[in-house]
């Protein structure tokens, strides 16, 4: 049976595997939002002035436009429209700067969707626009940062108005103003322009850049000023460095504007020389370097012919699927041209020199550590290369070739693929070269580098691919035939073997989970005979020695799912070659080879077990011996060794009594004192099982007696890692090897370890997997009501073990990595699940009804406290207990109206890791009795909490509880009582006490004991003002300061006990820490805000102004006659000093 996901640990969530997730597709098919889009244009006026309506307009314009990211050819029916409504507000003399300014920022957000290169065709471009938009751009201030927008889009309408066909001087006129004062010619205004912003450090440049290549390329200005242009241009790239942030801006100006200018016109070799002058290749800027490579293969293209290669091999159809079904008539019809024609068209065709200096530079540029600078050097490969006569460019492709040499970088690898792929994709590729170029791409294929704790080359592979891509639409299938079984057991397409059916099973989203790739689709593909055993040999070769620990062990269970394709070729071939590697030097090889070993053999056992064969008819006798020794050779891979042991104990090797157990029984004792695994419990589980039972179901009383005694000892060893791994190796034994040492192991060490380090605070983890280990000694053992307590779970003991985690469930303990008892309280809710169950099925007479009660009850606690992962674990399993059928749980309080309010479709739909979604379930609860207590405690840490979220929702859910029982009396005294339970039970736990005085602040600001205020001196505000008191010598000031607040809300009460709560406030007034009586100050201007009868009309203002004007942070010498001043207009008798008596 292959191993699956879930059965690995590699569960893909909680709603199932992420391979079975419905990938969903939004595919657009028009511009459906015109109404809006024009309602937001047409507002434009009314809101420019306004910064709220402006920014939520454009926020609402970038929501619309930003769809269409993906198709923005949908927009090209619109983009006239919009460009003209846009417009008029621009050329009105009405409209202000500011909404021009907005105006050009909706046209640049349109621009960024489409593409300038399409966009800027829109704009008008007749002899009357050149005027005003040089004046529009001569007036904007390069400077401001807010505007730059403007800039960018009155750049591109300008390089748009260059085409006009008319020859600029004759738009100049008279060159003297009216002033006599001669005017600069426009064709100077522009080119200044153009300069100027070629320098600037914003978006400006790259359209600057632009508007220069479409200005100077212009016969006019081409003949008049494209040479002093280029002088000017060579002389500022020669004279700057790339050493400071302004000089790196002003060369990627230049280089850009080149680079456009190169486009459209012949360039000098002057302009190649510089470059070389330059080193561009040599700068620390990734963009300089890409602009350089781009540069340099514009140029090259210059020294060109504008030709396509006679030589060049026919495609047929750009169609991947018309390629592949081409006839083979219509591919003799659109062959080649015939050798003597492209001899003809070669003979007088010169290539200047300057073209090698400009391969040999794209060369380099394929090995630069930047993949832009790569790709940009690939496709000026294959364009140069497409120029070429067929010898040269043949010279080409073996200086490429050059970079798949194992002395070369993965850049260089990454680049030479790239280049590959343009090549074939152009047709530039002979099928005569494809021999040298398969191999070299097989490689490529399974490229990885290691580099210390990692590996690179997944961009070689990716690359590698897309040269494979490129390869199925430039070659016929007869091309491709000799090499489809060397790439077809590494890449899968349509020409290849089942190439069609493997692609529609292993899609992109697929393959992209890698625990479905490995468990699920390699078996798939396995299944055909062509690539099984080339998919082995490559998981031993590539994986099983890979630097992640997860690919090598999902490595080894894929290779123990491919075990039954083909078990002889395991057996005798794969295995033998993996024993090698298991005492290799590579620790990597080691590891995985090791835990594939017994994988492997594990896998045989299942398939002997269809064919009546054991493992050792299976495999050579030097195989298992091999086997047997790989622990003494390899010792140290402790996690590998260990899944060997378990794998050949569950394999059933012929080993018992063979000195072997005692050194695998060794490893595991010595690894239980170092590492936390979870490989080593399942070891000596397996172990035990196969190896120590002296008949079946009867333990071998010797290694009973020793394992039990050595590991009950281990806990309360000093280490924590001892502690731990004796707790889970108890936890782990077999039922045989725990019977008649159910009390000593469970009720005795294990029992006494929760208790003894819960109260000390110590050894949490320690105490989490002994609480684990409880549960599953209990399941293991079984319950009978009469049963014996040393053997099962029975009347005389279920007490203790119910006992021992049920305190758990209130362990709290924090540390420096925070709340550490949450560890402890998942694992003992886990394990009153499990053991709940086990004792409803088979004895549910010795569960007690104060059992359950307090079991559920710390649950609903557990359910309303602040941690979603362990709310959630909470909810979940008192759902389960709720609902569980087969078996019920007895005596759970309240059943029937639990049941109403989680019905049994919340098992699903309810998300408890969501505030929003989990509170107003569990707020419910507090409407009834048995549950009120717990569930408020633990919703009292949440409102009272401090994640936003939280503390919303679940006050939310708490107040719409209150509400419903606003004007029942009963209900709200009852609640009122258990709040001042709550309250006196915690009031010295810091954890409960503040969030509670924090919820309680909320609780009395929304005025939900309104009808406790109509009676005077309410027992529940007396209560509650005796236990505030308790804090007024504390020095926590968060303590101080919600109590302050609760205060500040029981002013609300009527009676005698208002001026008892007036007498605390104005006591804080002259608290010893300054920040209190500030804070204090200030609560009380607040409340007498809210509640104007507190004090009379008449001295109300003048306690007001003495509350807020005076310095509350000055000593208290100078604050007490405030105070006292406060007390006389309030009614409240003037504090007296205490005087300490010294003796």
């Amino acid at each position: 049976m292959p191993l699956s996901e879930t059965e690995n640990g590699f569960s893909g969530g909680e709603g199932g595997g992420e391979a079975d997730a419905i990938v969903q597709t939004c595919v657009l098919g028009s511009f459906s939002e015109r109404g809006e889009t024009t309602a937001l244009i047409s507002s434009l006026p009314e809101v420019h002035g306004d910064l709220g309506p402006r920014e939520s307009t454009t926020e609402r314009f970038l929501v619309i436009m930003n769809r269409y990211q993906e198709q923005p050819h949908l927009l090209d029916p619109h983009l006239e429209w919009m460009l003209n409504m846009i417009l008029d507000f621009i050329r009105s003399e009405k409209s202000p700067p500011s909404l021009v300014h907005l105006c050009f920022k909706f046209l640049y957000v349109i621009c960024k969707v489409r593409g300038y290169k399409i966009f800027m065709q829109l704009f008008p471009h007749e002899v009357a626009d050149v005027q005003p938009v040089l004046d529009l751009m001569s007036r904007q201030d390069p400077s401001d940062s807010e505007t730059w927008e403007t800039r960018y889009m009155l750049l591109l309408w300008l390089s748009m108005t260059c085409l006009i066909p008319f020859d600029l001087s004759r738009l100049d006129g008279h060159l003297e103003s009216d002033g006599g004062k001669a005017r600069e010619p426009i064709m100077d205004r522009i080119l200044a322009i153009a300069k100027s912003y070629l320098v600037v450090s914003d978006s400006a440049r790259n359209a600057a850049s632009v508007l220069v290549s479409k200005f100077v390329t212009r016969p006019d200005v081409k003949q008049k000023r494209l040479g002093d242009f280029l002088d000017w241009n060579l002389a500022t790239i020669s004279q700057t460095n790339d050493q400071s942030l302004r000089n790196i801006v002003v060369l990627d100006g230049a280089l850009q504007s080149l680079v456009n200018i190169c486009a459209h016109t012949q360039a000098s070799p002057a302009v190649l020389q510089c470059l070389e002058k330059k080193h561009l290749s040599e700068s620390s800027e990734a963009m300089l370097r890409k602009l350089g490579v781009k540069l340099t293969q514009r140029l090259g293209l210059t020294f060109l012919k504008p030709r396509l290669a006679a030589w060049r091999y026919q495609r047929g159809n750009r169609s991947l699927a018309a390629n592949l079904s081409m006839s083979q008539s219509a591919a003799d019809s659109t062959g080649a041209t015939s050798e003597v024609e492209t001899k003809e068209q070669e003979e007088d065709y010169d290539i200047p020199e300057e073209v090698e200096t400009v391969i040999e530079h794209l060369l380099l540029g394929l090995k630069d550590k930047e993949t832009i600078v790569r790709w940009s050097a690939a496709k000026g490969i294959g364009r140069v290369t497409g120029r070429l006569p067929k010898e040269l460019a043949d010279e080409v492709v073996g200086s490429v070739l050059d970079c798949f040499s194992f002395q070369e970088t993965d850049n260089a690898w990454h680049g030479g693929c790239l280049a590959l792929a343009e090549l074939g994709r152009r047709g530039l590729l002979l099928p005569s070269r494809l021999t040298d170029v398969v191999p070299l791409i097989i490689k490529s294929l399974i490229y990885e580098e290691k580099r210390g704790a990692c590996s690179v080359g997944s961009n070689v592979r990716d690359a590698a691919c897309y040269v494979c891509w490129s390869f199925a639409r430039a070659y016929e299938p007869k091309e491709l035939k000799p090499f489809v079984t060397q790439i077809a057991s590494r890449n899968i397409s349509g020409t290849f073997p089942h190439g069609i059916d493997i692609l529609t099973t292993a899609d992109y989203y697929a393959v992209g989970n890698l625990n479905n790739c490995y468990l699920n689709i390699s078996v798939y593909i396995a299944g055909f005979p062509e690539y099984t055993k080339s998919m082995i040999d490559h998981l031993v070769a590539m994986k099983i020695n890979h630097w992640d620990g997860m690919i090598r062990e999902l490595a080894t269970k894929a290779l123990h799912n491919l075990t039954p394709q083909v078990p002889d070729y395991m057996a005798a071939t794969v295995l033998p070659q993996l024993l090698k590697m298991a005492v290799g030097i590579d620790l990597h090889g080691r590891h995985g080879a090791i835990q594939a070993c017994g994988q492997i053999t594990h896998a045989l056992y299942k398939v002997g077990l269809q064919t009546n064969r054991t493992v050792v008819d299976m495999i050579s006798p030097e195989c298992v011996d091999a086997l047997k020794n790989i622990h003494q050779m390899v010792s140290l891979m402790r996690p590998a060794i260990c899944s060997l042991i378990e794998k050949l104990s569950l394999s059933k090797m012929p080993f018992k009594n063979d000195p072997i157990i005692t050194g695998w029984q060794w490893i595991i004792d010595d690894t239980i004192k170092t590492l936390h695994l979870a490989a080593l419990v399942s070891a000596l589980s397996a172990l035990c099982e196969e190896y120590y039972q002296a008949s079946p179901g009867q333990a071998d009383p010797q290694m009973q007696d020793a394992l039990v005694s050595q590991y009950t000892e281990g806990l309360n060893n000093p280490q924590m890692l001892t502690r731990c791994g004796s707790a889970l190796a108890l936890g782990c034994l077999p039922k045989f090897m725990i019977h008649g040492k159910l009390k000593q192991v469970c009720l005795k060490c294990l029992r006494q370890l929760c208790a003894e380090t819960q109260k000390e605070g110590t050894f949490t983890e320690a105490r989490r997997d002994a609480i684990t280990s409880v549960a599953q000694v209990s399941v293991k053992a079984g319950a009978c009501a009469e049963g014996s307590p040393d053997s099962t779970l029975c009347s005389a003991n279920v007490d203790e073990v119910y006992g021992t985690l049920l305190s758990s469930m209130v362990d709290y303990t924090t540390d420096s990595r925070g709340d550490v008892g949450a560890w402890v309280r998942e694992a003992a809710m886990t394990s009153l699940k499990d053991v709940t169950m086990l004792v409803a099925s088979s004895a549910p007479e010795i569960l007690s009804a104060d059992m359950v009660k307090c079991m559920m009850c710390c649950l609903a606690q557990q359910s309303a406290e602040k941690i979603d992962r362990y709310r959630a674990h909470a909810g979940t399993i008192f759902l389960h207990l709720l609902h569980s059928t087969d078996p019920v749980v007895p005596h759970i309080p309240h059943r029937e109206e639990l049941l109403g309010i989680f019905p049994i479709e919340t098992t699903t739909t309810l998300n408890w890791n969501a505030p929003s979604h989990a509170f107003k379930y569990i707020a419910q609860l507090l409407g009834l009795f048995e549950y009120q207590y717990h569930t408020l405690l633990g919703l009292t840490v949440s409102v009272g909490g401090i994640t936003e979220s939280t503390v919303h929702f679940s006050s939310q859910s708490l107040f719409d509880h209150l509400k419903l029982i606003q004007s029942d009396s009963a209900a709200l005294g009852q609640f009122g009582e258990t709040l001042l339970r709550i309250f006196r039970d915690n009031l010295h736990n810091d954890r409960v006490s503040v969030s509670f005085l924090k919820m309680l602040n909320q609780i009395l600001a929304n005025s939900c004991f309104e009808i406790f205020t109509m009676q005077e001196n309410h027992p529940f505000c007396v209560d509650l003002l005796a236990l505030c008191k308790e804090f007024k010598k504390s020095k926590d000031i968060s303590k101080l300061r919600a109590c302050i607040s609760v205060l500040c809300g029981l002013i609300q009460f009527q009676g005698e006990v208002r001026k008892k709560v007036l007498s605390q406030l104005l006591l804080l007034l002259c608290h010893s820490f300054p920040v209190i009586r500030k804070t204090t100050a200030s609560q009380m201007y607040e409340m007498l805000l809210t509640y104007d009868d507190v004090v009379d009309p008449e001295v109300l203002d003048d306690a007001m102004t003495l509350l807020s004007d005076t310095n509350w942070e000055s000593d208290l010498a100078t604050v007490r006659p405030h105070r006292n001043q406060l007390c006389d207009w309030l009614g409240v008798p003037r504090p007296q000093p205490v005087t300490k008596v010294t003796i």
